[in-house]
This record gives structure tokens, C-alpha cells and sequence, in this order.
């Protein structure tokens, strides 16, 4: 096995620092962290003196150590940047891939917001979603945005909705939005058939970050006549480019 290089002993060091703020624990102590890489505590002590001298780890009380706030405000920067560049370029080729429009959107308040589109000609859709707000319990990206919430977090975000009915199929209240979120998580991907407009259909999935969070939505958005035959083939070109644009924000599934 090949020996881990003095740099890379630290990195792991700030890595198990972060790892414990991921899991909710507290700060981690020298004989925390050395404790959970079996190392040396003297060595240990040196890593996070080093990380912390450099800005990536803030001292606390009781000599334990935190991540430093503005690394993971940077960490979400370049987050944001990659949904915008590398976001794109799964846009342009999912949307090559299925002749159908494709956009990228996120959670805000109650609702979704489009961050990216590519739309081909052959898609039979017209004008742009960018920036265009919709209820995120009846819109194309919504299951997939809240993929990961539980059941508590879903009625806080409805709490003060009324669901309005957009198309034949919207949902009509929070149980029916978690009962079709449900039924897409067991699937891999959303199914939303009619619910924003008639005649709409669209597929989706999430997409999460370095931190294992949902950080967007990739979809697939089309003529109910002309999409839905294509269903199986479009949600395989879907789950690819999704878990290409995840590995592009850094994340890692667990098994």
C-alpha cells in the first residue's frame, strides 16, 4: 500500500474535522481526531495547528477545532458556479441526447425556480423558463428539489399553500405530493403527468452537492403524447447526466 504523503495526512485530518460537523457532533478535540484516523497524537496536533494557521479549521474551546465558515461559504460559491457551467453542459447534452427541452431548477420558498434551459428545436416548446417561479407542488422540478426532505420539512414548506389546481392532475394537498414524491424515490426519478398543465409531462432528478444535499433538480419536460412513449429511454439519459453533474459538485454516494 502506498505510503499517504504529509499533505495528504493533513487533508485527512481537516477531512475528519469535517466529517464530524457533517455527522452533528461537536468540535473535535486532538484525541478526537487522532482517536478516529488511529494516528499519533503529536502528529495529529501538527495537521490541525497547520490547517488552522492556513484558514481552514477555526481553534474553539477546550483546544478543539471546527471548519473554518468561510471554507464552506466557498465550498458553496463554487457549488453554485459548477450548477451554472457544468450544469449547462448536462443541459446541452441531455437535450441532444432526447431531442427534448431540459432544464435545470431549484427550491425557493414554495416554489421552483429555472437556473439553466436547453431547449431544441424539435422539442415543440416555445419561449423561456429561466428565472420563472412555479408552485413546487405541482411543478416539473418539485418532487425532485424536496427529494430528500422528510415528511415535517415538506408541510413547512406548504404550510401557508393552497394547491391550486393547474392542470388535470395536480395534487390536491401536502399527502398527495408525499405519496407522489414517495412513489418517485422508489422509481429513481419523478414522473409529473399533467400536474402544472394539461398536456405536460415531464420526468426528473435530484441533484446533491459535496455535502450529500439536494442542490437542484434535472429535468426532462414535454408533449404528454410525445415524451411519455419515450419514457424509459429518456429517464436512463436523465439518471446518467445526473450522476455525472453530482460527480462534477463532489459527490460521493454511500452504499
Amino acid at each position: 500500500m502506498p505510503k499517504t504523503s504529509s499533505m495528504g495526512r493533513g487533508i485527512q485530518a481537516v477531512m475528519a474535522v469535517g466529517a464530524r460537523h457533517a455527522a452533528g457532533l461537536a468540535d473535535g478535540s486532538v484525541a478526537d481526531i487522532a482517536a478516529g484516523l488511529d494516528r499519533d497524537r503529536s502528529q495529529v496536533s501538527r495537521y490541525l495547528r497547520s490547517a488552522s494557521q492556513e484558514g481552514f479549521l477555526a481553534r474553539a474551546e477546550a483546544r478543539s477545532y471546527r471548519l473554518d465558515w468561510s471554507l464552506l461559504t466557498d465550498a458553496q460559491l463554487l457549488t453554485a458556479r459548477r450548477l451554472e457551467s457544468d450544469g449547462a453542459t448536462a443541459l446541452d447534452t441531455l437535450a441532444a441526447a432526447t431531442d427534448e427541452a431540459c432544464f435545470l431548477g431549484i427550491l425557493q420558498g414554495s416554489g421552483t425556480v429555472t437556473i439553466g434551459e436547453s431547449v431544441p428545436p424539435g422539442s415543440n416548446l416555445v419561449g423561456s423558463w429561466l428565472g420563472r417561479p412555479y408552485p413546487a407542488y405541482c411543478s416539473d422540478a418539485g418532487q425532485a428539489v424536496l427529494w430528500e426532505a422528510t415528511a415535517g420539512q415538506v408541510r413547512t414548506v406548504f404550510a401557508a399553500v393552497d394547491f391550486i389546481r393547474h392542470g388535470p392532475n395536480t395534487p390536491t394537498g401536502i399527502d398527495d405530493f408525499l405519496a407522489r414524491r414517495d412513489a418517485a424515490r422508489l422509481r429513481g426519478y419523478s414522473v409529473v403527468d399533467e400536474e402544472a398543465e394539461p398536456g405536460l409531462y415531464s420526468l426528473a432528478v435530484p441533484v446533491r452537492d459535496f455535502r450529500g444535499e439536494v442542490a437542484a433538480a434535472l429535468q426532462i419536460v414535454g408533449i404528454k403524447a410525445r415524451l411519455e412513449p419515450r419514457r424509459d429511454a429518456c429517464a436512463a439519459a436523465l439518471l446518467e447526466q445526473g450522476r455525472w453533474l453530482e460527480a462534477r459538485l463532489g459527490y460521493r454516494a454511500t452504499t
